[in-house]
This record gives structure tokens, sequence and C-alpha cells, in this order.
């Protein structure tokens, strides 16, 4: 079998990129430690608040509205103004039509998702994704699922060729330099509040 070409360029762009954020509802974070919720939730909308920076797109979605509700509120207003909240019904959104549709009409082919779970709906959005044609990431601290899920979730992930960094690596791979670091040093400060370390 032969070895598969690397990209020209491996890191994540920020020209090339969108957000995919994934079922952050409170029937999700609730399953979760005590502890691990408010920082999973902080990581999630300080890199909806990086992507919008850098003039990223980002698609929001929430699995079952009618159901479970829509994102929780802290998402909802981190999100564009205007942004439509897809209604997932399918647990890998790359199988729901119409949220593919949205995704392939950015023109961007690098997809960076957070959200929950990590095992399930982020695990096979991520795999439909790299089916789909696009170089997929996974946040390993801006996604979750409970216990030993998680890790179950990013070995999947993982072994399939999925991308897995943390919210500081894809934080520094759409800054890419200095200057352009300079210009964001607001979302330096905000970091340490979500727990990032930069």
């Amino acid at each position: 079998m032969p070895t598969p070409t690397p990209p020209a360029d491996p890191l994540f762009a920020a020209g090339q990129s969108f957000l995919a954020v994934i079922d952050v509802q409170a029937a999700f974070l609730d399953k979760l430690a005590a502890n691990e919720a408010p920082a999973l939730l902080a990581r999630i909308v300080w890199l909806i608040a990086v992507a919008r920076a850098q003039g990223i797109p980002v698609i929001a979605m929430a699995e079952d509205v009618a159901r479970h509700g829509g994102p929780v509120a802290a998402v909802r207003e981190a999100l564009p103004e205007g942004s439509d909240i897809h209604d997932k019904h399918v647990f890998g959104f790359a199988g729901q039509p119409a949220i593919l549709a949205a995704a392939e009409a950015l023109g961007r082919r690098q997809a960076v998702l957070v959200g929950l779970e990590t095992d399930v709906c982020v695990a096979q959005s991520a795999l439909g994704l790299q089916a789909a044609g696009f170089r997929v990431a996974a946040i390993t601290d801006a996604t979750g699922s409970p216990g030993q899920a998680h890790a179950a979730g990013l070995q999947r992930m993982g072994a399939a060729g999925i991308v897995l960094t943390t919210a500081k690596g894809i934080f520094y791979e759409w800054m890419r330099d200095l200057p352009t670091l300079a210009r964001h040093l607001a979302l330096k400060a905000a970091a340490r509040d979500a727990g990032v370390a930069l």
C-alpha cells in the first residue's frame, strides 16, 4: 500500500479551517463530573472567540433540539450574531445532508471539532468528515465524554488518522506568527480565564 502524500502544509490554517461546535447541551454536560463541565465549556467558548477573531467560520449544532434543547447559553452568546443552530438527528453530522452541505459551502477543507460526546458524535463526525475529504482535528481538551469514554473516543479517532491537538495547539496553528499574535493579545488574556495556559 503506498504511503499517503503528506499535505504541503501539515498545520491547520486560519484561512482554510472552520470550527464545528457539536452538541454543547445541558443534557450532555450534566453527564460529566461536576468539576469537568465548567472548564470544558470555558475552553469551547474561548475557541469560538478565537475563531471569530480570526475570521474562521463556526458551524453550531445540537442533537434533537425538541428533546434536549439547544446549546447552552454561554455557547449561544459566543456564536456570531445570526448563527444557525443545526438540529442534528444523526450522530455523525456528515451523515445529515443539510449540515454537510453547510460545511461544504464554506469552501474550507480543514474541520476543527469541539463539543460532546467524544466517543459518539464527535468521533462519528470526525470520521464522516474525513471520509468526505476533509482534514479533521479534534481538540482533546475541548471535547468531553463521561469517564473512560473520552479517552476511548480520542483513541478511536487517533487510530483513524484524525489529528488530535489541544486548544493551545490549535490557537498557535491558527496564529502562526508573532505579528498575528500581537493583534490578538486580548485572546491571550481571555485564555487564562478559560484555563488555557498559553
